[in-house]
């Protein structure tokens, strides 16, 4: 049963108490107490290892907590399913083998537009009432710089183009927040400037929590940096406040800066 948490206006938008997920003794995540401020970009950061991408699968429903609590938007999610967590407003940029192949751009951006409706249920048997998303699909598109393609099937793009097509999706869906795992991983320095400037243009009237290696991305868009070792907070705060802590030089930014 998940209850509704009273909130004060000023209470996060997102937030766990002592997130805790231990695999066979071992503490992937320990106690973490994260607040996500609404409207803020906020960075999840840390050397390999750090529990980072668990603690993202831990906030998207993909796993369990151990023990601990995770509460949106003054609503208690915890151990809720991600197609239960979704329609509360959470959308999840997914790795790019989450794309069909055959499937056209605007295929892909229409069928996210309709998922709200129910139409998306119906997709494959009536392709034709899809029509009314066109040109909202065509918007979007063409904000990712993908226009041009969009008769095109997903499989031809290039990766940055994929990732590209992943951020339309996003979107499409609207989200309050919208989380964002390793959204540049892979691209050369042109897809990365490109991405971050799409990040920006996503962030308006929106939340976004994110998880990247490249601290390039991380210093331009991210208000808030959250550093992750060993499963536990490490530390929090501006970049450049996190940037020049020394367990934080230490643990993971020095190495990057070597």
């Amino acid at each position: 049963m998940h209850e509704e948490v009273q909130v004060s206006k000023d209470a996060p938008l997102l937030e766990t108490r002592s997130l805790t997920k231990e695999f066979r003794g071992f503490k992937a995540v320990s106690d973490v107490n994260l607040s996500v401020a609404e409207g803020t970009i906020h960075a999840l950061v840390g050397p390999n290892g750090a529990g980072k991408t668990t603690l993202f699968n831990l906030l998207t429903g993909f796993l369990s907590p151990s023990s601990g609590s995770i509460v949106f938007d003054g609503k208690d999610i915890t151990g809720k399913e991600p197609e239960e967590i979704a329609p509360l407003g959470i959308a999840r940029s997914f790795q790019i083998t989450s794309l069909f192949d055959q499937m056209t751009l605007r295929e892909h951006v229409e069928l996210a537009l309709a998922s709200p409706t129910g139409m998306g249920m119906q997709f494959w048997r009536s392709i034709k009432r899809m029509a009314v998303f066109r040109d909202r699909s065509m918007e979007l598109l063409d904000h990712v710089g993908l226009a041009d393609r969009a008769g095109l099937p997903a499989g031809s793009l290039a990766y940055g183009q994929k990732r590209a097509l992943e951020l339309a999706i996003a979107m499409a869906l609207d989200p309050k927040l919208l989380l964002l795992d390793e959204p540049t991983a892979g691209m050369g320095i042109e897809d990365v400037d490109r991405t971050i400037a799409l990040v920006k243009q996503l962030a308006e009237g929106r939340t976004v929590v994110f998880v990247d290696h490249n601290m390039h991305v991380v210093g331009s868009l991210a208000s808030t940096v959250t550093v992750l070792q060993s499963g536990q907070v490490l530390a929090e705060g501006s970049y450049d406040e996190v940037r020049n802590d020394e367990r934080v030089i230490t643990a993971y930014l020095g190495a990057a800066h070597d």
